[in-house]
């Protein structure tokens, strides 16, 4: 269990205050918590020579993999710019509140934007077929002795920007998209893997939000455990 002096625990509880009123789905509870942790794993990364500012791209990858079962590169670098909202390649600690909020309890608008985000590789604000097969090819498991996979790729592409491109101008733009998963659910995640699972959502909260309430009041303790 953390221990944490009087005064940083006051700092922590100011903190969680202020960003209780910009983030969604998260108690102040809740955000105490996710400070401690990322205050963790910031000292953990300074300790190994990191930046002291910010959580870096590795540090991470290594909570989506290990936490949330991410394997694949494109999909966690797009999770990590999902989050690194001003682009200065560090994750600060109110990018990572709200980075969380949409990954663990957001709405399904709000996970249209982060997929899309995730998706839209070169942040252009449009999704172009090439980027399309770049990331199936990275999701899609090449089987032994399969000839040719990118000809299958190709079509699928093809199928997917006609049941997509709502406007027909061979882009999906973000309404594109927002329309196509709005009807159709399941393909939030249409090119990749770029959200948690229950339980990959369920090991993170318990790891992060197992509380112990002391003498029945409003005072709780966060428990931290290594998530990378």
């Amino acid at each position: 269990m953390l221990q944490m002096s009087a005064k940083s625990r006051k700092a922590t509880q100011a903190q969680a205050e202020t960003l209780a009123k910009k983030v969604e789905h998260f108690t102040k509870i809740e955000i105490e918590c996710l400070i401690q942790t990322f205050n963790v794993l910031q000292a953990e990364q300074v300790g190994r020579g990191k930046a002291a500012h910010g959580l870096d791209r590795w540090r991470f990858r290594g909570i989506l993999q290990n936490i949330f079962g991410m394997t694949n590169a494109m999909m966690m670098d797009g999770v990590f710019r999902s989050f690194d909202k001003d682009g200065d390649g560090i994750i600060n600690v109110e990018e990572w509140i709200k980075g969380l909020s949409v990954l663990l309890r957001g709405t399904l608008d709000e996970k249209i934007k982060h997929c899309f985000q995730v998706y839209d590789l070169n942040d252009d604000k449009f999704i172009a077929r090439e980027e399309i097969c770049h990331m199936l090819k990275q999701s899609l498991i090449k089987q032994p002795n399969e000839e040719d996979p990118d000809e299958g790729i190709k079509d699928v592409v093809e199928i997917t920007m006609k049941r997509m491109d709502h406007d027909h101008d061979g882009l999906l733009s973000f309404k594109d998209f927002e329309k196509s998963v709005q009807q159709e659910n399941l393909l939030l995640e249409a090119f990749g893997t770029c959200l948690p699972d229950p339980t990959g959502i369920e090991k993170f909260e318990q790891l992060v939000f197992q509380e112990q309430q002391e003498q029945g009041n409003d005072s709780y303790s966060c428990t931290i455990s290594t998530l990378s």
